[in-house]
């Protein structure tokens, strides 16, 4: 009894076990979400996305000094070669331009812009283009700045995730903040390219960091029965967030001062150090316990409930006693990366998801940058793809805990495929069609990439699940690399990005398929029970629509990825918990909430950053 008793104050506390009678969501965490969750999700999209009308293609010319003294116009028509579809941009006509005539600009030769180039100010006025004439030989490198930013992503996002579990989220959050906006000053003070391009690099480190770690601590304050409620919010706020992007931007032409408004107003974050509260699951798990119990009755008091006896009194007796050292070791280590591979069926499990992740993750973000290309007006354009993002998040959390993941995934990635292979059937000017393909397109890989998180989430078991999302994150992540290049390929052919975003999404929508379905299906635990999951995968299996209830799940079964602590024994003795076990008609929908969009624990019970990326 008494080893029972030490083995039990030895296990992780969990916050889900006592959330419910202090509040899941009352009011100390719906000011968390409104004044902190949300508001943060603003600088994630403004860092990611500002930089696309900072790198505005004004139209150009060589600059011909000698002939200063006309106008642009006649500049243009005696110095410049002219073709059918307007005239040369980085070329010009090599001749002495103190005596010049027809014959002579006849039989001429070509020179480059020795010169530099002059440039439309009609329009663009204000770019790193004309700044530092990244033109010609030069117009690989706005591309090249996208390229450094998403380079900054996956190495940031581990330092932080680091950061984030070692020193906490709060002060992880604040060294976030700072590393922003000093990449965002750095931006608008640069003397040239590459300290520009550095400078996105410093950015790109908080990017999804500096939203990711107060996400993570409301998802850890709200009961499992809101999470998916706020990962829903927080990727409309997102959205949201971009489309002002969008209309600040038309209004701020000048891509200095758009560098300065897209950061310096975040300096207003640092007001959140007076009362963003450290998580009570990380204090918890560093062995904080006062600290964590200060915590919890502020947030009892502000829900006006109050925490239970029984847990106070847990708590002091988790204070006198210490993890011994063979318990730690036990704790942090366990499967490691190579089971995802052992096994046959986990290993074609682990090959799939991470293509798919990989082919969701590049279409999605693909298509983000490719906005402002499209259409007559690019400010109008990137707002209306962004604003399709915000039906298909409301789709989303209809549809998947009725039809399940594989199908909707499945659809969703091969309807925005055919959209956008669709629009080489149009004729070159047709614009708005073109833009109407392409906003389906959006519309339907922003589901798939709302999808791919929680359907990966419940096919890896519990003991690699952290481990599994984590590379198949990563390796998704390196499509962000790859994409700008992709993009740039529009410069000359603006169908042809569309075209490989669409096979691309096409193929990983067919490769969906082939996982086997997890709704209403009790999901793996061990890396035993994760080879045993789908291994009979049948060509029925894989064509079937609507997943079937498998023969002895009851509703009151249904289990999920983390629902094994909701099963409470009948006691005789009221306990301030023991109205759990009355709570049937909640278990099934906590149960299914907890299925979709969850943030994945990891075995000591927080969330990690790094499982997000």
């Amino acid at each position: 009894m008494d080893h029972n008793d030490e083995s039990k104050h030895n296990e992780p506390m969990d916050l889900d076990d006592i959330l419910p009678q202090v509040g899941e969501f009352g009011t100390y965490q719906k000011c968390m979400l409104w004044f902190v969750c949300l508001p943060a999700c603003f600088p994630c999209g403004f860092g990611a996305f500002n930089q696309l009308f900072m790198a505005d293609v004004p139209d150009h010319w060589c600059w011909i000094p000698q002939l200063a003294n006309i106008s642009v116009h006649e500049r243009i028509q005696l110095g410049i070669p002219q073709y059918n579809d307007g005239h040369s941009k980085c070329t010009r006509y090599k001749l002495d331009w103190s005596y010049i005539d027809n014959d002579h600009l006849n039989e001429s030769q070509l020179e480059s812009c020795l010169d530099g180039w002059e440039y439309n100010k009609s329009e663009i006025w204000s770019s790193i283009v004309i700044d530092f004439d990244l033109v010609c030989e030069k117009d690989l490198y706005p591309t090249l700045g996208l390229v450094a930013l998403n380079v900054g992503g996956p190495i940031g996002v581990y330092f932080f995730g680091w950061l984030n579990d070692k020193i906490g989220r709060k002060k992880s959050f604040f060294m976030c903040l700072t590393t922003l906006l000093t990449g965002g000053i750095l931006t608008a003070t640069a003397k040239n390219f590459w300290w520009w391009a550095g400078s996105r690099t410093i950015v790109g480190l908080t990017i999804p960091a500096i939203y990711q770690i107060p996400f993570i601590i409301s998802l850890e304050l709200v009961g499992p029965n809101f999470r998916s409620f706020v990962t829903v919010m927080t990727c409309m706020f997102y959205s949201l967030g971009i489309i002002l992007l969008a209309g600040i931007t038309y209004m701020i032409r000048d891509w200095v001062i758009l560098s300065y408004i897209t950061c310096i107003p975040f300096s207003l974050y640092y007001v959140y150090i007076f009362f963003l509260p450290e998580s009570p699951r990380w204090l918890l798990t560093k062995g904080r316990f006062e600290e964590a119990s200060r915590i919890l009755e502020k947030l009892a008091e502000i829900n006006k409930k109050e925490l239970p006896v029984s847990f106070k009194q847990e708590l002091k007796h988790r204070m006198m006693v210490k993890r011994s050292n063979s318990e730690e070791e036990k704790l942090r280590n366990g499967p490691g990366l190579f089971s995802l591979c052992r096994t046959p069926n986990m290993r074609l499990k682990t090959i799939l998801i991470t293509l798919n992740w990989f082919a969701t993750e590049m279409v999605y973000v693909g298509l983000s940058y490719y906005g402002p290309a499209l259409g007559n007006n690019q400010y109008l354009s990137f707002t209306l793809s962004c604003a399709v993002e915000i039906p298909s998040y409301l789709m989303c959390w209809l549809i998947i805990d009725r039809w399940g993941r594989r199908w909707p995934l499945c659809l969703s990635m091969i309807i925005s495929g055919i959209s956008c292979i669709a629009t080489v059937l149009l004729p070159q000017d047709a614009v708005t069609a073109t833009l109407i393909l392409y906003l389906i397109s959006k519309f339907a890989i922003a589901a798939a990439f709302l999808i791919i998180y929680p359907f990966s989430g419940e096919l890896y078991p519990t003991e690699i699940r952290g481990i599994g999302i984590g590379i198949s994150s990563y390796i998704g992540g390196l499509g962000l690399i790859i994409i700008p290049f992709i993009t740039y390929l529009g410069s000359d052919n603006l169908i042809l990005p569309l075209m490989i975003m669409g096979m691309v999404s096409v193929i990983g929508g067919v490769l969906s398929l082939r996982l086997p379905e997890t709704l209403h299906h009790k999901l793996p635990q061990s890396i035993e029970e994760g080879e045993e999951f789908g291994k009979d995968f049948g060509f029925e299996d894989c064509v079937r629509c609507i997943p079937l209830r498998p023969a002895g799940i009851v509703i009151d079964e249904y289990e999920d990825l983390e629902m094994n602590h909701l099963k409470v024994e009948e006691q005789d003795e009221e306990t301030p918990l023991g109205n759990l076990a009355h709570r049937t008609r909640s278990v099934r929908s906590l149960a299914k909430q907890n299925s979709f969009m969850d943030t994945q624990k990891d075995l000591d019970g927080t969330m990690k950053m790094t499982y997000w990326f």
